[in-house]
């Protein structure tokens, strides 16, 4: 799975959330854009069609076990153009005589057949097929969970950037604002045109911001769409949710009990549990090949042929026989195949374990990131709203300060720049910690997934 944490530029760039909506689009949840990718992502539509083929497997497996019917026939047509005299035709056991140069015979037959014991092979496929099957359907449930996380890592994301955009308006507004009250200022000749100037260069960047970060919005728009499998004239926007103060802050478990869940939980570590179960059944039917095995065999047929003066009825009558027989096969020697077989499923299963051991390994690690992200998100927050809201204290006592002469226009630019990168770091920690804590809830398996 995909689990790296966001990362977000301190420029304030906006990431999703078309900048042109055309018409009045639907307003997504992040529920409908993870139902709605589980119902039309091609990769998840792909697992599911693998687990139905092998189900169809098992269909063949079970019906291995039964008994084979098989109806066979063959005509034939016998000339014998330069023959003037009277000719016998053996069919079967029984002697025709015809004097005809030319003859038609059929054979007919109906013959079943049935393994009665092959030292258990035939049920040990079935229950491998059967141990497959659950693979498969962990498959499926894990291709699931890797759209589910990549649609909520785009989704907070596009969350991020509304913020982000309305951050940089509002930003672009106070420096317009503080530009008009210059422009004022330089006109009563309290301004020098060097302060208004510098104003000027701090608005446009502002300006040009906004522009930027509209035109990432519209580029990470298509990678969402792209991610929902939606068409090129599709347009969403986004519904956040609701309360996300307490999302946020919620009391996260301890990391150990974060881990046991997410050991029963997550299915790449049942399907490793699986493949262990389904090697040994291999060690198993490898060991089948040394044992004898019976088989059972029975079947009808009869014959018939022309020009014996008989109908066709009465010799398929006569002719008809029975016959019912067991085949047994005791292997000897068989050039050591057998023993390799069961050397490599036994080497096989010791990698699949191996295999187990590191796909728990690789779990632990994805855990303790993510809950070091979560817990780290949640006091980066705490103290980057205690950042933000002195940082807009400082910007409105020194652009009070700068309207009646004692603050500077340096002083008035790096206040508004401070309280921009504060507003920029809550927003981070904001969308971190909400990240943070949806992944943890995915691998504990609390992430109601429906679809």
């Amino acid at each position: 799975m995909k689990r790296n944490r966001i990362i977000f530029a301190i420029t304030v760039p906006a990431l999703l959330l078309g900048a042109t909506i055309y018409g009045q689009p639907k307003a997504w949840t992040l529920q409908d854009c993870i139902e709605y990718a589980i119902d039309n992502n091609i990769s998840l539509q792909q697992s599911r069609n693998s687990f139905l083929s092998g189900l169809e497997d098992t269909y063949q497996a079970k019906a291995a076990m039964l008994p084979s019917v098989s109806f066979s026939s063959s005509q034939g047509l016998s000339n014998r153009p330069f023959s003037d005299t009277g000719t016998s035709s053996v069919v079967g056991s029984n002697v025709y005589s015809t004097t005809k140069s030319s003859s038609y015979s059929g054979n007919y037959g109906v013959n079943a057949g049935m393994t009665i014991w092959n030292g258990g092979s035939l049920r040990t496929a079935l229950r491998q097929q059967q141990v497959q099957n659950s693979i498969d359907s962990l498959s499926v449930e894990e291709t699931t969970n890797d759209i589910v996380i990549s649609i909520v890592q785009a989704y907070v994301q596009c969350l991020y950037a509304k913020d982000a955009v309305s951050v940089s308006e509002s930003n672009a507004e106070a420096s317009k604002a503080a530009l008009d009250r210059a422009v004022e200022m330089k006109n009563a000749g309290e301004l020098s045109k060097v302060d208004v100037a510098q104003l000027e260069s701090q608005h446009a960047s502002d300006v040009y911001q906004i522009t930027s970060s509209r035109v990432n919005l519209d580029n990470s728009l298509l990678q969402l769409k792209q991610l929902l499998e939606l068409g090129i004239s599709d347009e969403i926007i986004l519904e956040a949710p609701e309360n996300e103060e307490a999302e946020i802050l919620k009391l996260l478990p301890a990391k150990e009990e974060v881990y046991a869940n997410a050991l029963e939980a997550m299915p790449e570590i049942k399907k490793a549990g699986l493949n262990v179960h389904a090697a040994e059944l291999a060690i198993k039917r490898a060991k089948t090949g040394a044992l004898p095995s019976i088989s059972a065999n029975a079947g009808v047929s009869t014959t018939n042929i022309s020009g014996t003066g008989n109908s066709i009825a009465s010799q398929i009558q006569k002719n008809f026989s029975e016959n019912i027989g067991l085949s047994l096969s005791v292997p000897i020697l068989q050039g050591r195949r057998n023993k390799t077989a069961v050397n490599k499923a036994h080497i096989a299963a010791d990698n699949v374990r191996l295999q187990q051991m590191s796909a728990e390994k690789t779990l632990l690690k994805e855990v303790e990131n993510a809950y070091l992200d979560a817990v780290s998100s949640q006091s980066q927050y705490i103290s980057a709203k205690e950042q933000a809201k002195y940082a807009e204290q400082s910007y409105e006592y020194t652009s009070e300060a700068f309207k009646v002469g004692k603050k500077n226009t340096v002083e008035l630019i790096n206040a508004q720049n401070s309280l921009l990168s504060a507003q920029v770091s809550l927003l981070q920690a904001k969308y971190n910690a909400m990240l943070g804590n949806i992944l943890l809830d995915i691998y504990q398996g609390n992430y109601k997934i429906n679809g």
